[in-house]
């Protein structure tokens, strides 16, 4: 009855063998399919295998015969192309909210997608660089409260973890516990963010995924909706949130014009899109509008690129003095 049973698992099992053990570079002839299925415990014989494949084909899976570099068979077509498992692996790897365990998870996985031979030549090519990643398990049980509270339009409640300096100027930790109407995920600059409204105001504010400990759902306490807290009225636009924010601060929407050289043209279309509206100020600049938050984070970026002049808000223009007038002072100039 073993026996019996293997044998209708052989069309699984030879899929998964040309999934895994195959690929343009190194096919497998039919002989060899037949040594791998016995190693599983199902006897074939090679006639046998060309009618398999011709079912599988039939059922749209894309298996090529070829001659070259040998005769045999490969499965052409996968789910994810190679190029496209070597983006998700550097993803991975870069992004600093995934731990260093489930960084090597996670790229485990992705080796799955592509043959067993293509898999050892990703791995030669990852650069595992020394990148600061953080520890903070629970990241993947908050995602997953979040999103469940998201849908179910529930409350959450966390401990929300600062890192702060005391008088003997050493580090520490800073616990506070917050109740929060939770909207929206964001990946910005390297770090997740939830964009949510604190119970005690009537605003917006994102904090940091990874530095949440038990993130537990009120799934008797309904959100505040967002449309009194934001200008979101009918859905909370998580892109528009995210182009008018600059290093994840907050602060008051504001119409922004600003003046630059025409050398920064890819540096605003890269930030903004190339849809941003723009106009010729002269023969060496120009000048394009947004709607921003007027935020340290924006100063930053400005300050970023040197000769870049704010036309208006008045606002925004005193806050780069200000932060110009303050880097003077440090450096003595």
């Amino acid at each position: 009855m073993a026996g019996n049973k293997n044998q209708k698992l052989k069309l699984l099992y030879l899929l998964d063998i040309l999934a895994h053990k195959s690929d343009e570079e190194n096919p497998l002839s039919a002989l060899e399919i037949c040594e791998l299925l016995n190693e599983v415990g199902i006897t074939a014989e090679r006639k046998s295998i060309y009618k398999d494949i011709s079912v599988i084909r039939d059922f749209g899976y894309d298996i090529i015969a070829t001659k070259t570099p040998k005769a045999g068979f490969f499965m052409s077509q996968r789910e994810f192309e190679l190029p496209e498992v070597r983006l998700l692996m550097d993803a991975v790897q870069s992004a600093s909210f995934i731990t260093p365990k489930k960084t090597h998870e996670l790229i485990q996985k992705l080796n799955t997608l592509v043959s067993e031979k293509q898999a050892l030549v990703l791995q030669n090519q990852i650069y595992v660089d020394s990148r600061i990643k953080h520890g903070n398990e629970e990241i993947y049980y908050n995602i997953d409260n979040i999103n469940t509270a998201i849908s179910k339009g529930c409350k959450i409640t966390f401990k929300y973890i600062r890192r702060q300096i005391d008088l003997k100027t050493k580090a520490r930790s800073e616990t506070k516990v917050f109740t929060v109407s939770p909207y929206a995920l964001l990946w910005s600059n390297d770090h997740y963010y939830l964009i949510s409204n604190n119970e005690k105001y009537d605003d917006l504010m994102h904090l940091r995924v990874d530095r949440m400990k038990g993130v537990t759902l009120l799934e008797d306490v309904p959100v505040r909706h967002f449309s009194e807290v934001s200008d979101y009225k009918k859905s909370f636009d998580t892109a528009d949130y995210a182009n008018k924010t600059f290093n994840m601060f907050g602060g008051e929407v504001k119409t922004v014009e600003i003046r630059c050289a025409n050398s920064m043209l890819e540096e605003v279309f890269d930030r903004f899109g190339p849809e941003v509206p723009i106009r010729m100020s002269g023969a060496d600049h120009f000048v394009f509008r947004i709607n921003a938050m007027l935020s340290e984070g924006l100063v930053s970026w400005i300050i970023s690129f040197g000769l870049v002049e704010v036309i208006a808000p008045i606002e925004l223009r005193r806050m780069v003095t200000e932060r110009v007038k303050r880097l003077t002072e440090v450096y003595k100039v």
